[in-house]
């Protein structure tokens, strides 16, 4: 894996680099250099371009992520959050490193440059390409019950809306409970994943996946609509700095959401909230509600008016329905 990334490191300006170049930097044959372009073009879809007499190069410059870099840029208080930081280059998922990795401390981020099994709400996958997207994940002690964390997903969602905006990103919904989208398209997604005792404590992993730039060889395999921050932006976004920009919102917010909840993170939720008012109907496992959406309550349970009366829920996959569908429904 590192000799990929060494050359992927090399190539990420967008400029040609000879054969003969990239084997006397990396001390290795021209050939072994043929046969890890080759990798990188057959296994992680990496446009490689080959021009004879050129040499290498990529068609559109990536960056690569630096932890120290990373770490270097943080707010002081976030530096003081993080437990530690590790840039992975291909893991199955974040998450289930996270999961599955012991005597790690609290505040640990992990990040992926690529998932070889990125994994979304409801075991759905989550399109991963190789240093386009933001895949990571961070991890968090909690010393209270599970129960005590239902509003937790909302309050990341919100931290994700706030570290976007503070770069310019503007006209980003919140739909419950947790999706980021920009003009009905999802741009962001996560997922939180705990273990412990009924009782207490627990270990929250909580993972984002944001689009930055998806190829459209990745794009194929999207099975819903999406969009990311290039097009919605207009202009390259830098990835370190995004994640700068989104570790300095959430590793405060894990302390804070302990000691307060959710009330910190509502008014911007029902700021940002594309659901409220509008018909939906959330699907449950034994049944699908129908109704109109209410907003949230103080624990980040989703109101639904339905039938003549508000009834709250604390989980299930809403989905908006049209006018027209609301008139049959009362109809019928």
């Amino acid at each position: 894996m590192q000799n990929l990334r060494n050359i992927l490191s090399i190539l990420a300006d967008g400029h040609f680099h000879s054969g003969e170049a990239l084997a006397e930097r990396l001390n290795v044959s021209r050939t072994a250099v043929w046969k890890q372009i080759r990798r990188l073009s057959q296994q992680y879809n990496i446009p490689v371009q080959a021009v004879q007499g050129r040499g290498y190069r990529l068609p559109t410059p990536i960056e690569l992520l630096e932890a120290d870099k990373v770490v270097a840029g943080l707010a002081r208080e976030s530096r003081e959050q993080l437990g530690k930081l590790q840039v992975e280059w291909s893991l199955d998922s974040t998450n289930q490193w996270l999961m599955e990795a012991r005597d790690v401390p609290c505040g640990t981020v992990v990040v992926a440059e690529h998932q070889r099994r990125g994994r979304g709400r409801r075991g759905r996958e989550w399109v991963s390409p190789l240093g386009t997207n933001l895949y990571f994940s961070l991890l968090w002690c909690f010393q209270g019950p599970p129960a005590n964390l239902s509003g937790l997903s909302l309050a990341v969602a919100v931290s994700v809306v706030r570290a976007l905006s503070t770069l310019g990103v503007n006209g980003l919904g919140l739909k419950w409970p947790n999706d980021i989208l920009w003009q009905d398209k999802k741009l962001c997604g996560i997922l939180l994943e705990l273990q412990g005792e009924a009782g207490g404590p627990c270990r929250v992993v909580c993972g984002v996946g944001l689009n930055v730039y998806m190829p459209d060889t990745a794009a194929a395999a999207i099975d819903q609509p999406w969009t990311d921050l290039r097009h919605v932006l207009q202009r390259p976004v830098s990835r370190q700095q995004l994640l700068i920009a989104l570790l300095d919102e959430l590793l405060p917010a894990m302390p804070r959401y302990e000691q307060d909840g959710l009330q910190p993170f509502l008014d911007d939720w029902r700021r940002w909230d594309v659901v409220a008012g509008k018909p939906v109907q959330l699907l449950l496992p034994q049944r699908t509600v129908r109704g109109r959406a209410q907003g949230i309550d103080t624990q980040g349970n989703l109101l639904i008016e339905h039938n003549g009366t508000r009834e709250r829920y604390c989980s299930g996959e809403i989905s908006l329905r049209t006018e027209t569908e609301q008139h049959h429904a009362t109809a019928d």
